[in-house]
């Protein structure tokens, strides 16, 4: 499955949602993306599966890159 994963870069700061930044990742699950990014020091504010139309859609912008963690 693919998720899209909203983070901030830092866990000090306050978030601000014009720094929220976004990811694509390779997991089986929610917990599954957790773990694997539980070292980066993302603030993470929300993780998305994306399937069908939406991740077509999403496939066709030019930063689309799935990360295999």
């Amino acid at each position: 499955m693919i998720f899209k994963v909203y983070y901030q870069e830092s866990k000090v700061e306050v978030p601000v949602r014009e720094n929220t930044k976004t990811f694509y990742l390779k997991a089986e699950s929610v917990r599954d993306v957790y773990s694997k990014i539980a070292d980066r020091g993302y603030n993470i504010e929300y993780i998305q599966e994306i399937k069908g139309a939406y991740l077509e859609y999403e496939q066709q912008n030019e930063d689309f890159k799935v990360l295999e963690i």
